[in-house]
């Protein structure tokens, strides 16, 4: 019966969100922010949506803690802990929240062409998670990417060949169980990986350029953080006003927007 389906599925989304709060992955806000994001992938892509999306928690929630002892040093450059907060889970789980509801309600773009954004849209944010949460780990200092300049571990902008072969691994990931899940073509398993490691350079181009990021006047260190040993940090980039969240969000937008666009076209020959 569908209506004990709809129960169990929100019983479900319910456990899932209890569970990361009492694991101390998400803050009690951000057990109420994927709560309504589970609830809308529901909607539109039913428990195999939900099952996509509930990878992506959870291995990024198992990365978190992997190694945990070796980033602590880097929480002092971070505005935010561990802990997911509602603004941390819809900047990574908004943009399928909105697939799922526009599959559930428009019926203006093929559902195909939704269901590709959608596990495009996750595949971003978790080879993104994974590189952050990976590349930290490497012995090597990460090089910003514009420039190759060597920086600090945890830097906004830098790359790593570890970061790089995690973000691949992490969009491959979610490829792989879309395919399963859904029963998606191989070329479409093989887009899901391009846009989503694509998703991941983006992410970095605007961590670099566009992503408040200060010098602290004190121990000279760069973070995200404004304040930074009780002073005022120095702006680092003149044009930058994107916090981690908007660069995550963002990244994750236009990485579905150009699969979208590509697929229009290739629809339009």
């Amino acid at each position: 019966m569908p209506e004990v389906r709809h129960i169990m599925a929100v019983l479900f989304i319910l456990l899932i969100a209890y569970g990361g709060w009492k694991v101390k992955s998400l803050t009690i806000s951000g057990a109420i922010g994927a709560f309504i994001v589970g609830f809308l992938v529901y909607l539109g892509f039913s428990f195999q949506g939900l099952l996509l999306l509930g990878s992506f928690f959870a291995s990024s929630s198992l990365l978190s803690k992997f190694q945990r002892s070796k980033k602590l040093s880097l929480e002092d450059m971070l505005v935010k802990g561990d802990r997911r907060d509602i603004i941390q889970v819809l900047a990574n789980g908004g943009v399928p929240a909105l697939l799922g509801l526009l599959q559930y309600t428009d019926k203006i773009f093929s559902e195909q062409t939704l269901l590709l954004g959608f596990c495009i849209s996750i595949a971003a944010a978790n080879a993104d998670t994974w590189a952050s949460e990976i590349g930290t780990l490497s012995k090597q200092k990460p090089r910003l990417l514009l420039t190759l300049k060597k920086v600090e571990r945890g830097t906004s902008g830098a790359v790593s060949i570890l970061g790089t072969c995690a973000a691949i691994a992490g969009a491959s990931f979610i490829s792989i169980f879309a395919w399963f899940m859904f029963s998606l073509s191989l070329h479409l398993t093989v887009l899901i990986i391009a846009f989503g490691f694509l998703g991941n350079l983006i992410d970095t181009l605007l961590g670099q350029t566009f992503q408040l990021k200060y010098k602290c006047k004190v121990c000279g260190k760069i973070t995200e953080k404004q304040y930074h040993c009780e002073t005022s940090g120095i702006k680092q980039t003149k044009f930058s006003f994107l916090n981690n969240d908007a660069v995550n969000f963002l990244s994750i937008i236009l990485s579905s927007l150009l699969a979208f666009i590509l697929l229009s076209h290739i629809n339009g020959q």
